[in-house]
């Protein structure tokens, strides 16, 4: 069982790696927030789950803990399997996805590419009690008001473009500072395509 990478990225895609370590390559699959927060050169340093299917082994990577231990989670409910965790977690980061789980916002999960209604309510009903028993820390965006949970979908939506993270964290964080309380999350999207293409 692989439990963690350090190594060289020497390959990378939208939601995939592969890790040269000591001259083997590992096939790594990831979230869109996690590879575009991956340094472009030098080493790297990945939590991994390994899956064993019949006729492959599947590793997926993680840059923290925190984000395996809710992917191990969401692969343990009914009908999610690895692939959809993933998507889950390129669609909407950790501590929101925390946040929505806890208050039973389903209308937040189903806005994920891939998540119905009815994946929504079981994801609330299987997971609420387990992410309250593991006493996650506080991610800075589970715990304040809306203008950080506007940032943190400002973010992944400017990830999900293909932004890199660091990139989209800065932009983001400039456009809500200047534009102020109340601003949509589309005009939040207008404004930082715009900052961003000068």
């Amino acid at each position: 069982m692989i439990a963690s990478l350090r190594g060289k990225v020497i390959f990378r895609d939208t939601t995939r790696v592969i890790v040269d370590v000591q001259g083997v390559g590992y096939d790594v699959s990831l979230s869109l927030p996690a590879v575009g927060s991956l340094p472009e050169d030098g080493e790297v340093f990945l939590h991994v789950h390994t899956a064993l299917r019949e006729n492959a082994l599947e590793l997926y990577g993680f840059v923290d803990q925190e984000e395996k231990i809710l992917f191990e989670m969401l692969i343990g409910v009914t009908g999610i399997g690895p692939r959809l965790a993933l998507t889950i977690l390129s669609g909407i980061s950790p501590g929101l996805f925390q946040r929505a789980v806890l208050e039973g916002d389903t209308h937040r999960l189903t806005a994920i590419s891939g998540i119905g209604k009815k994946s929504a309510e079981r994801i609330v009903l299987e997971l609420k009690e387990k992410i309250r028993k593991v006493g996650f820390r506080e991610f800075a965006d589970a715990a304040s008001g809306s203008s950080t949970a506007l940032e943190a979908d400002l973010i992944s939506s400017l990830v999900n473009l293909g932004y890199k993270a660091p990139q989209a964290k800065a932009v983001a964080g400039s456009v809500i500072a200047l534009s102020g309380p109340g601003l949509s999350l589309t005009e939040a999207v207008r404004l930082a395509l715009k900052e961003l293409a000068t």
